[in-house]
């Protein structure tokens, strides 16, 4: 008996796909055995994908200030951020604006 996923898409972009071992898209097929918030999938990232620099990703369970998120093309802050339930076929992005110079 196979279990059921979630398949969803989370791309990197600005910067932050270097923090991710250079991959920018990555097409993930995470266990329904719990409702995917972007608050948890944020810890599974760290957990499972981040490569380098957490604190440059992540900081207080959530995303740093200068990382821009969006759902499917729409900002996370008009959808509830860390509560939004993933469904399935979303495509969540991470955008860094911090640039150094």
């Amino acid at each position: 008996m196979s279990e059921d996923k979630l398949k969803f898409t989370v791309e990197f972009g600005g910067g932050a796909e270097l923090l991710f071992n250079k991959v920018k898209k990555h097409n993930l097929e995470l266990p329904l055995t719990q409702k995917w918030t972007i608050g948890k999938l944020i810890i599974w990232l760290k957990d499972n994908l981040l490569t380098e620099r957490a604190e440059l990703f992540i900081q207080d369970n959530s995303v740093r200030p200068g990382i821009l998120v969006l759902v499917n093309d729409t900002d996370w802050e008009l959808l509830g951020e860390l509560g939004y339930t993933i469904e399935a076929g979303d495509n969540v992005m991470f955008i860094s604006t911090l640039h150094g110079g």
